[in-house]
């Protein structure tokens, strides 16, 4: 099983989600399911159709959760100032070279706490993946949806 890279508050984000799926939202939806049984006739009862859907999704959801959690490898997020090289966990300040743009701040981190409009980006994404292993002034290049982009490392925390 592939490891996941997580920081302790995004783990136990996952656990607090996967508490609350197992027990209020599955009963939520073993409450709609007996409600729609009582409409009697289900292969044309909408409502137990549904249900089952929404049942069949959240069981979805915990085994993803479950998945994740087991296989939960926790990152340090809190790297000395002055690391040499980028890691998940590090915080990273490029500046964007080719083409020319803005300095953007990013924080590695593992598939599951991604969130680019957050600032935090997968170690799997384009950019996170070239950004692993570099250090303060080198420039790398990441082909992204946009485009090949080339960032050169300000810092790294």
């Amino acid at each position: 099983m592939p490891s996941n890279y997580i920081t302790k508050d995004g783990l136990e984000k996952l656990k607090q989600e996967l508490e609350e799926l197992k027990t209020v939202k599955r009963l939520e939806i073993a409450e709609k399911l007996q409600r729609s049984i009582a409409f009697g006739d289900l292969s044309e009862n909408a409502e137990y159709q549904e249900a089952k859907e929404e049942q069949a999704f959240l069981e979805g959801r915990i085994d993803e959760l479950e998945a994740a959690v087991e296989s939960a490898v926790i990152i340090e997020t809190n790297h000395n100032n002055g690391s040499r090289v980028v890691s998940i966990g590090s915080k990273v300040v490029v500046e964007q070279t080719n083409p020319p743009g803005p300095k953007s701040t990013f924080v590695i981190v593992g598939s599951e706490e991604a969130s680019p409009s957050e600032g935090r980006i997968s170690n799997a994404s384009p950019i996170g993946m070239m950004l692993l292993g570099h250090g303060v002034e080198e420039t790398v290049s990441a082909r992204t949806p946009a485009g090949v982009k080339q960032y050169r490392i300000v810092s790294i925390e």
